[in-house]
């Protein structure tokens, strides 16, 4: 992929609320463009893993010491790319509801998200990325050339997160599933720092009504008109 003047690789960002199908079209996106893939709520997930939700109670100073002993990296194996933690590949243990709980709590902390940004921007400057999350065309990679925004509505979301952990053998509730993401959404949107909202400049997707399949063609257009605008 191309270069753009001053600011690195390229970069593709997909931002949107919890259960909005980000991940799934993220790396198909990815592949399809050649380049990395980046989930930073992957970051987030590993991190309250470790961390717990005690981290909330921890200054900045013991917060900001704490991160100098953490270290992120994508390693690019075979066709694909995997994120390590602490040199440690993550794995299916971050993709439960309590370590998404989890997440939404340390994400609300300032000093957690200027860390975790700061990880996420030189992962950015080392190679080309689809980078999906919440954040990643406002705060982290505001000059990506090509920014989407993903939305849906709440129930729509929580029946694609039913199907997906009842696929995986995890037992959940639909109900619970639906509180936890309206719950989420309304962390993530009214939180102080970096709420939920779309760039300015962002191409906004509703997936209600669509399949991924429609999705990604759409996100795949849009990834043409601008290569064949910097050609």
């Amino acid at each position: 992929m191309r270069e753009f003047a001053g600011k690195g690789n390229f970069i593709v960002t997909i931002d949107g609320p919890a259960g909005v199908g980000k991940s799934t079209l993220a790396k198909r996106l990815a592949k399809h463009l050649g380049i990395a893939y980046l989930d930073t709520g992957a970051m987030y997930r590993s991190l309250a893993l470790h961390a717990g939700a005690g981290v909330a109670d921890l200054s900045d100073a013991e917060m900001r010491e704490m991160f100098t002993a953490y270290s992120y990296a994508l390693k690019k194996e075979d066709d694909q790319y995997a994120l390590y933690f602490n040199g440690k590949k993550i794995g299916e243990e971050i993709r439960t509801e309590k370590a998404g709980r989890l997440a939404s709590v340390v994400a609300k902390i300032p000093e957690v998200r200027k860390a975790l940004q700061k990880f996420q921007r030189e992962i950015g400057e080392e190679t080309a990325l689809v980078a999906e999350g919440r954040d990643m065309g406002t705060v982290v990679f505001p000059y990506a050339p090509v920014k989407f925004f993903l939305d849906a509505r709440p129930e729509v979301r929580a029946k694609r997160r039913y199907d997906e952990l009842t696929g995986k053998g995890q037992q959940e509730k639909y109900e619970d599933i639906l509180q936890n993401i309206i719950a989420r959404d309304e962390q993530d949107r009214n939180r102080a720092a970096d709420p939920l909202a779309p760039h300015e400049n962002a191409i906004i997707v509703d997936t209600s009504e669509l399949d991924i399949e429609g999705v990604f063609q759409e996100l795949v257009r849009h990834c043409q008109i601008v290569a064949a605008g910097d050609k």
